[in-house]
């Protein structure tokens, strides 16, 4: 493996201005790599999966090093909706085409298994990230409320039901307040966090067990030496300095550049935006939402909703294959909050951000390995708060000679998305149209 990485991807740049970062509880600036040094393994890139693999190995006895281009969670780990979703953004159908039916359940079963992964790093390690439980998947339209008690109905079946339950439309109430909505399936085991102060509750985690984090060191190559002994090892080049090591954990998700192109091929940014309004405060905000739930709705181009701590509401949604962030965002995304929400007509907007996650074509995540010596995990799809706990846990495994639960999840077929890097995102971009046009029917 030789690889050069575009400069495009290497940052270098300040957290978003976001209600995220203006809330941050941990100011620690980390180091950028000005030397050569050695490590057992060197992972790329200080989101979630990265700081959790290298959490996870340096607990098991490996020296670990991790490279940032930016900020520990400059990327969509410190940026995104903050709702922790039990499962992954596909179906289980998409799963039955690779996998066999016992496979298909443990992996399931894994996706589920992740939320408890994430609320024992938060108990064990005193993160401080605003975690409430709940979330709620609302119906935009009739066939969406059938699909909802499908969904439901299928869970039993699989005896995963006791956590979900429907909610028809004379019980919305009780989650909000709101007569958009024609039903609702409740997930009593998911919920909703800060994910930026979850971010950096790991990065302290992973250093007080002896993890090296370098900000502002973005990996530009990754090449194969042979140490004095005679055997290979790989080194990983920064600006300044480098980084020698037996294993690579590529943790870079859309910013994958051109590291690793076989995998950058697999995966597309998707742009998706934030808006927080000013404090509501607290009675206001109970009688909005009185559960306390993150929201959901059904369409394809969704809505995201959640309230936070400090009785602010924060809105998500304007998803976009184009790229490109919209004109006015905040009032763009306040017009979307008052259709829901017609209350809040006098609610100003403290803040508004975007950033950008990785899809990948069938909404699978996609984990495994180059060669033997390189794992990766990409294409969280939207389900990234709870699906990277689980990806950083199957990494360090499968290092640690147990790489039987990652492999499985590398049995899942991914095709390279259409178009090459010229066209792709113009056909997404219809593609996308059409998805809008199928949501308004």
């Amino acid at each position: 493996m030789n690889q050069n990485r575009s400069t495009q991807t290497c940052s270098n740049q300040p957290h978003a201005t976001s209600y995220y970062a203006a809330t941050a509880n941990d100011n620690t600036r980390h180091p950028s790599l000005d030397e050569t040094l050695d490590a057992d393994v060197c992972v790329i890139g200080a989101g979630l999966t990265g700081l959790t693999a290298a959490l996870e190995l340096a607990e098991r006895g490996w020296s670990v090093a991790v490279l940032e281009a930016s900020r520990v969670g400059w990327a969509a780990s410190g940026r995104n909706g903050g709702q922790l979703i039990s499962g992954f953004a596909c179906g289980v159908d998409t799963f039955d085409k690779s996998l066999g039916a016992d496979d298909v359940r443990r992996v399931t079963s894994m996706g589920h298994q992740a939320l408890e992964l994430v609320k024992q790093r938060i108990d064990k390690h005193r993160i401080d990230c605003d975690y409430r439980p709940g979330y709620l998947t609302v119906a935009n339209r009739p066939r969406h409320a059938d699909a909802l008690q499908r969904l439901r109905d299928e869970a039993a079946a699989r005896s995963d039901g006791a956590r979900l339950s429907y909610v028809d439309a004379s019980e919305l109430p009780r989650f909000l307040q709101s007569s958009r909505y024609l039903g609702g399936l409740y997930d009593r085991d998911s919920g909703h966090l800060h994910p930026l102060n979850y971010t950096l509750g790991l990065a302290r985690a992973a250093c007080e067990t002896g993890v090296r984090i370098f900000e502002d060191s973005c990996a530009t190559a990754i090449t194969r030496t042979a140490t004095s002994t005679g055997s290979k090892r790989h080194y990983v080049s920064t600006a300044r300095g480098g980084v020698r090591a037996s294993f690579v954990v590529l943790a870079c998700n859309a910013y994958i550049g051109e590291l690793a192109p076989a995998l950058a091929r697999k995966i597309m940014s998707v742009g998706t935006y934030i808006v927080a309004t000013e404090p509501l405060g607290e009675a206001r905000v109970q009688a909005l939402m009185p559960a306390l739930a993150a929201v959901c709705d059904s369409r394809f181009v969704l809505d995201y909703f959640r309230p936070s701590v400090d009785s602010r509401l924060l809105w998500g949604g304007k998803v976009s294959y184009s790229t490109r962030m919209p004109r006015n965002l905040a009032q763009a995304m306040r017009r979307d909050m008052l259709i829901t929400f017609p209350q809040l007509a006098d609610a100003k907007i403290d803040y508004a951000w975007g950033g950008f996650v990785d899809i990948t074509m069938s909404r699978a995540p996609h984990f495994g390995r180059l060669g033997n010596t390189v794992y990766f995990a990409q294409g969280f799809s939207g389900h990234g708060l709870n699906t990277t706990a689980l990806a950083g846990a199957l990494i360090a495994e499968a290092i640690n000679g147990q790489g039987t639960r990652l492999d499985l999840f590398a049995r899942v077929s991914h095709r390279d998305f259409p178009g090459g890097t010229l066209l792709r995102t113009p056909m997404l971009v219809l593609a996308m149209a059409w998805h809008r046009l199928k949501d308004l029917i």
